[in-house]
């Protein structure tokens, strides 16, 4: 009797375990996963070499410093660090940190972010700031009557760059507006040089020096040196100008 009741729970046990599975759902691909990975420590002061600092405006854009002092107080609360010599934090997940809170050894401690999260608080104040500037909507036009808004299309578009040209774009590889850029560009038929300033201390140098020398202090990210015309931000209006300005020959 005790080996049967023994063999009963076993079967009792397996009947179970078969039902729960049975209902179990089926990962379709679309359930989220949880991140728990974590970055190595890091904790960075205000002499740590080799920084490179992105902090956002309340526009949306992205800025560039070397040193924790640089980064002004709108963006302080959030900036995310790259040591050019360590490959961590470069990838799908970053090191952040909040300047506001300096530890007492002088240093401030970095926490792990996702890209994801990082390039959705991007868009989320870009958005808002957009949202905030764009005109109200034109009023409704009487019935039959052409709208305010309607008219004849466009056709000054600016012509396909010809010209054997080359423009430098400093940006970052999450940089939505950078990629936008570059493609832009070479759908006029320039030749685009990519410099990323995260990966690179040299180009983060050499695009400070630039922004210095024509009065644009700590411009946001993609700029674009278009023959010595140095341009914050991704505009087509402003590089239609410029790239007809390198055409003719009249830019530096």
């Amino acid at each position: 009797m005790r080996r049967l009741g023994v063999v009963a729970m076993i079967a009792l046990v397996t009947l179970a375990s078969v039902a729960a599975c049975s209902t179990k759902k089926e990962d379709d691909g679309t359930t989220p996963l949880a991140t728990t990975e974590e970055l190595p420590a890091l904790a960075i002061g205000e002499d740590t070499p080799n920084l490179l600092l992105t902090w956002i405006d309340d526009k949306g854009d992205m800025h560039v410093e070397l040193k924790p002092a640089d980064v002004p107080a709108e963006g302080r609360a959030l900036v995310r660090v790259v040591v050019s010599d360590r490959e961590e934090g470069t990838k799908n997940l970053f090191y952040v940190v909040d300047l506001t809170k300096k530890r007492d050894d002088g240093t401030y401690a970095a926490r792990t972010m996702t890209r994801r999260a990082w390039e959705s608080e991007v868009e989320k104040r870009r958005s808002a700031y957009l949202a905030k500037i764009a005109p109200p909507p034109p009023p409704p036009s009487p019935t039959g009557a052409p709208s305010a808004t309607q008219g004849p299309k466009r056709a000054d578009t600016p012509p396909v760059v010809t010209s054997d040209l080359t423009v430098i774009v400093y940006g970052a590889d999450w940089c939505k507006p950078c990629h936008q850029a570059e493609d832009y560009l070479r759908s006029k038929g320039v030749r685009v040089v990519k410099k990323d300033v995260e990966a690179s201390p040299e180009a983060a140098l050499e695009m400070r020096d630039k922004l210095d020398k024509s009065g644009q202090r700590g411009g946001s990210i993609p700029v674009i040196d278009i023959r010595g015309q140095i341009l914050v931000g991704f505009s087509t209006h402003a590089v239609d100008r410029a790239l007809a300005k390198a055409s003719s020959g009249t830019a530096l």
